[in-house]
């Protein structure tokens, strides 16, 4: 990967009509970035570490990077230690108030777009035909300015996860080792095959995992059986790597500290660079 005129880009062998520049046989082609949200409708289930920990890993593998705090809640943007108050926020870009890309903040942690308790007004504020797609259509002017866009949905199955859906190229469903993450596999199932039939016929699964993991926990071992066969019945990937257990998590995020930096040799943050491979290795 490189970069031209603070674009990401590649050098692929000659395609006709995708050129933009030639390097001895090879073409420089622009790519978009491939935006991924990390859903499930139960709250308190990691969704906000995962982006927080995948970000920094991706980032950390050389890519460009931008999160997405589509939660009413601001927990995302506590964490990148971003002015989620007196700054421009998601809410005001859906609002086209001002454009995704000056709604950007570039933190120590990374590059962020905030949100705010104002987002939680966009489901009454935006009722008519379309608003599934207020996210989308935000983010396609600087889907050209990273290689990475990830968004933290926020708990529940309703309008703004409905838009970060229909914004996507592929989910990420984390789920606790219990019996309520396994009856909401089904629920997501059953909202995946909506959003595909009504706004978004390409939105692909990136994979399901399990976090808080005790793999000396028998309910542990046998949640995971039966999380993965209920997933198999709902066509979801199943992850191989599961994220153990640890306060570092909170602690990092608490102290608005990059995770790798904070502690990289934590069983957990090393489970989030295991993840992360195994999903570039299936192509995310």
């Amino acid at each position: 990967m490189i970069l031209v005129n603070g674009f990401s880009s590649r050098l692929v062998p000659n395609m006709a009509g995708s050129s933009l520049t030639t390097h001895n046989n090879l073409e420089e082609v622009f790519f978009l970035a491939k935006v991924i949200t990390v859903s499930n409708q139960k709250g308190g289930v990691g969704k906000t570490t995962t982006v927080n920990a995948l970000a920094s890993v991706f980032r950390r593998k050389g890519f460009k990077v931008l999160c997405v705090d589509f939660d009413p809640q601001g927990n995302l943007s506590f964490g990148f230690q971003a002015d989620a108050e007196m700054s421009a926020t998601i809410y005001n870009t859906l609002k086209k108030e001002i454009s995704a890309q000056f709604s950007i903040q570039h933190t120590p942690i990374g590059d962020i777009i905030p949100a705010n308790i104002l987002l939680s007004g966009i489901e009454v504020e935006f009722t008519g035909k379309g608003r599934e797609f207020l996210l989308r259509d935000a983010l396609k002017s600087i889907l050209d300015l990273y290689d990475y866009i990830f968004i933290d949905s926020p708990p529940g199955l309703g309008a703004l996860t409905v838009n970060a859906f229909a914004a996507s190229d592929s989910l990420l469903i984390p789920l606790l080792p219990d019996i309520y993450s396994l009856q909401g596999i089904a629920r997501i199932g059953d909202t995946i095959d909506r959003v595909r039939k009504s706004c978004n016929p390409k939105l692909t699964v990136g994979g399901a995992f399990l976090v808080q993991y005790n793999a000396m926990q028998n309910l542990c071992k046998q949640t995971k059986g039966a999380a993965q066969m209920i997933a198999r019945d709902y066509h979801i990937p199943f992850m191989k790597t599961t994220i153990r257990r640890s306060v570092v998590l909170a602690q990092a995020q608490t102290l608005q500290e990059d995770i790798l930096d904070y502690a990289p040799k934590n069983n957990a943050v090393l489970d989030y660079l295991a993840l992360a491979d195994e999903l570039l290795r299936r192509g995310l």
